[in-house]
Order: structure tokens, then sequence, then C-alpha cells
């Protein structure tokens, strides 16, 4: 039996590994520009989901001036289907403060059904972010 945990960031060496993992899926895997990988770090609250005590996933939020943003949703390929990202998406949501009423994400098109399990509603039309397809989706009550 494998054994999953998402722990919040509290040292440097572990957002290391949330910086790995995002590196590996966004920058080498999805192609994506670092430029835009590597931004609003200091003001945002990151998350480091392990596997047997291995990093495989990663997330974070982030207050905006909409409301509280999650993001950079990433598992590591040899883990996905694992239930890791649904697992980083009731972390982030549960560590939220308790005031927080407007909750967004910008849901890349095949993880959409994920976020949607969890009350996530998608809204607008679909854009492009770092070359990828997005929806935007809001959590509802």
């Amino acid at each position: 039996m494998e054994a999953l945990q998402v722990n919040k960031v509290n040292s440097k060496e572990d957002l290391e590994k949330v910086f790995a993992v995002r590196k590996t899926v966004f920058v080498d895997e999805q192609n994506c520009p670092p430029e835009l990988e590597w931004e609003h770090e200091d003001e945002s609250t990151h998350f480091l989901a392990l596997l047997n005590n291995e990093p495989c996933g990663a997330c974070r939020w982030r207050k905006t001036d909409n409301g509280y943003k999650l993001e950079r949703f990433a598992v590591l390929k040899e883990h996905r289907g694992k239930r890791i990202g649904q697992a980083l998406v009731a972390a982030a949501l549960s560590d939220l403060p308790s005031d927080a009423g407007y909750i967004y994400l910008n849901a890349q098109l095949q993880a959409m059904r994920t976020y949607a399990r969890f009350g996530f509603i998608a809204e607008g039309e679909q854009f492009e972010e770092a070359g990828i397809q997005h929806m935007k989706m809001v959590k509802k009550a």
C-alpha cells in the first residue's frame, strides 16, 4: 500500500522539491516558458505531495485582488491516476481562510473533471495560457 501525504511547505528544502516537481511537469514536459513559471512565489502558500516519502506533486494558493486563486497543480507523470491531484486540491481548499469567499483557478482542460468534484464550475471562454488551453473555474458553495 502506497502512503500518500500532502504537506504545507514550511522549509526552503521542501520548497525546492515543489519547484523541482513544477519544473519537470510544466517546463520540461509541457514546454512552458520558465520565465512564466516562477512568479508570485513569496506571496503563495505551497503544498508538496509525497508518495512513500518521495515528492510526486505540488500546488499552491494565493490571495489576489479577485479572491483566492488555486494554481500550479502538478503531478509527476509516473504518479498520475493515483488521486494525488485530488489530495492536493483537498489540502489547498482546507488551508484557505474560513472567510475565503471567491475561490477560483485556471484549469488545464484535462484536469477540469478533478476540480469539478470539489464544486468548481467552468466560467467564461476557453483561453490559452503558456501555450496550453485552459478554462477559468469558480468554486460554488
